[in-house]
């Protein structure tokens, strides 16, 4: 939990620079076998928070200083981070109807920027902050895997990540379907409200260790399966550690 809370702090100047994405509705699978191969599915809604606006800020307030403002006296004057937030906060700093527009014209070109990537079989901005998606990628585990992460779309923060280690095992963890350690991000309340979904892994791996209270069940061709299920409460991340048989 400590690495993801670190993670989240390093991100944050990203996402205050634009809007964060979170998950709404959706159903996500992840189907891992020993020898490495996966497939990775989201089906669903994914929504846009505008970090800026879930800060409650009116133009200039609680801005870092500007040159000549207050600082320490070292002379150092505001820093990059500083400089990169005023104009984030600037540039929200219009009539209610200019965001609007301004939000619909940035959503567009997220959708845009994700169609192009592999994998994304239907990206669809329906409006209201809100995009439809139809994800499906497979691959190998022959390295680490996150999704979503595309810096022209703004989405840095990953739904699912899979860590390949050098004992044989993967971890998967899934920190966009839970709340942990989202306390430190603006609009973290307006995501936690969101979030309505089930994330199901199979495998024909062995089991290591997961942290899904009903345990694994029995599945066909002898797989075995854990589901979790995403609610405004869920707390703890989906987590699971699996034994490849190479």
């Amino acid at each position: 939990m400590r690495r993801l809370a670190a993670l989240l702090g390093l991100l944050l100047p990203l996402a205050l620079a634009g809007c964060l994405l979170v998950p709404g509705k959706f159903t996500s699978t992840l189907d891992i076998d020993a020898d490495r191969s996966f497939v990775f599915t989201y089906v669903g809604e994914v929504a846009a928070i505008d970090v800026a606006k879930a800060m409650g800020e009116e133009p200039g307030e609680g801005l870092p200083a500007e040159d000549g403002d207050e600082d320490d006296g070292s002379g150092a004057g505001v820093d990059e981070d500083a400089a990169v937030q005023r104009i984030a906060f600037q540039k929200e700093a219009a009539p209610a109807h200019d965001h609007r527009a301004r939000a619909d014209t940035r959503n567009r070109a997220i959708a845009a920027a994700l169609a192009r990537e592999a994998g994304y079989r239907k990206v669809e901005y329906i409006g209201d902050d809100t995009f439809a998606i139809d994800y499906r990628i497979a691959g190998t585990l022959d390295r680490g895997f996150v999704w979503p992460y595309n810096l022209d779309a703004e989405m840095v923060l990953p739904f699912v990540a899979i860590e390949t280690r050098g004992d044989g095992t993967v971890r998967v963890k899934a920190p966009g379907f839970a709340n942990e350690g989202k306390a430190t991000v603006p609009g973290a309340d307006d995501a936690a409200a969101l979030l309505d979904g089930t994330f199901t892994l199979s495998t024909d791996a062995e089991i290591v260790a997961h942290n899904n209270e009903g345990g694994a069940t029995a599945a066909a061709n002898g797989r075995r399966q854990i589901a979790w299920k995403a609610t405004p409460t869920t707390r703890a991340a989906p987590m699971a550690v699996l034994r490849m048989a190479r």
